[in-house]
């Protein structure tokens, strides 16, 4: 019943006098990092921006100095790759000025730029914007400085291209695991005389011998390319549809793909055109009756615990997209991907729930 006295009660505790005290646990934890004892917080729109608002930590290749970092948020701006509209080569930089996302996730309750040791450690630097092959092997020659330096890599490409070359990097020991968010399977074979389009990456990786087919699973894949992914069938791949995906459900979905990769390590690659192009104007290759973010919010959270080493957010072109919706939800889903890394045993080591 809300009386006289239960109105005192919340002025007494909420009141001006209060300074913005926050008095939940939890809640005091998260605040107690971002709001200064005046009850201020930074303006998010200050200050040079970097993925997430993390740290900024230049690094110099060769031989670089990582510092204790257990994550390296990095850019990968190139889009020679592309098969329809270019323009993802300006990716990194459209999600990078992207503020306001995060600093906490409230489903999963963990702050990923103050749970991990994470930072912006800059973009790759590439040796030619003509040469693809050299660009690509630019990418796995810096990825590979990451790796060994016991860091884990989260990129923003660029075309999906990139990933080939991430892959290599990160998968040359021992194959991973791929949860792979598309509108396309990009299992495509050579096309116009190159097989290192943004249209095959995963049929290069896995006759690489760098990620598991078997324990591989691409969800949202719709529109009409459909008779060019025959290598996913054919190599054991799991693939779900969009149009199978309000039948299956999300918690469904979620099941299966924890079932695929098992206690692998996995690297998740996502790509804007896997969200329907209402929710992702800015890109190459739109497809419509794509999955929601909301969505694909449920989805990545329930991977939480997930053996994750690795990601990347890729195919954003910010000059399609008049108000910037599809970068504001890569960034959200770089920030999902970064969460799933506190839960992930490799890297944050944090138990679920």
């Amino acid at each position: 019943m809300f009386d006289d006295m239960e109105l005192a009660r919340l002025r007494a505790k909420y009141g001006d006098l209060s300074n913005g005290a926050i008095h939940d646990p939890e809640r005091a934890r998260v605040a107690a990092a971002f709001i200064d004892a005046n009850g201020t917080r930074a303006a998010p729109f200050v200050g040079v921006p970097t993925f997430l608002a993390a740290p900024h930590h230049q690094i110099t290749m060769p031989n670089a100095d990582f510092g204790d970092l257990q994550v390296a948020l990095y850019g990968m701006p190139m889009d020679l790759g592309v098969t329809n509209r270019p323009g993802a080569r300006f990716g990194p930089r459209a999600v990078r000025t992207i503020e306001r996302i995060g600093p906490y996730e409230h489903v999963l309750k963990c702050m990923p730029t103050k749970d991990l040791r994470v930072a912006d450690i800059g973009d790759v630097i590439f040796r030619s914007r003509y040469s693809l092959e050299m660009c690509h092997d630019d990418i796995e020659t810096y990825v590979k400085e990451i790796v060994a330096a016991g860091v884990a890599p989260l990129g923003v490409g660029g075309d999906h291209s990139i990933t080939l070359p991430v892959l290599k990097a990160l998968g040359r020991d021992k194959p991973v695991a791929l949860i792979h968010l598309d509108a396309h399977c990009d299992t495509g074979g050579p096309f116009d005389y190159s097989k290192f389009h943004h249209g095959g990456p995963f049929r290069e990786a896995v006759l690489e011998g760098v990620v598991d087919p078997t324990k591989t699973i691409q969800i949202g894949i719709r529109g009409a390319s459909e008779y060019i992914w025959e290598f996913s069938y054919d190599s054991g791949m799991t693939v779900i549809h969009a149009e199978e995906m309000p039948h299956l459900g999300i918690p469904a979905i979620i099941a299966k793909a924890r079932e695929v990769v098992g206690d692998a390590q996995v690297y998740v690659s996502f790509d804007v055109d896997c969200l329907d192009a209402a929710f992702a104007p800015g890109t190459g290759t739109p497809e419509v009756g794509g999955p929601s973010t909301r969505e694909i919010l449920e989805f990545l959270r329930g991977l939480a615990g997930l053996n994750i080493v690795g990601g990347d957010v890729v195919e954003v072109a910010p000059q399609y997209d008049a108000n910037t919706t599809t970068a504001h939800a890569a960034a959200q889903v770089l920030f999902e991907i970064l969460s799933l890394m506190v839960f992930s045993p490799s890297i944050g080591g944090r138990k679920v729930g």
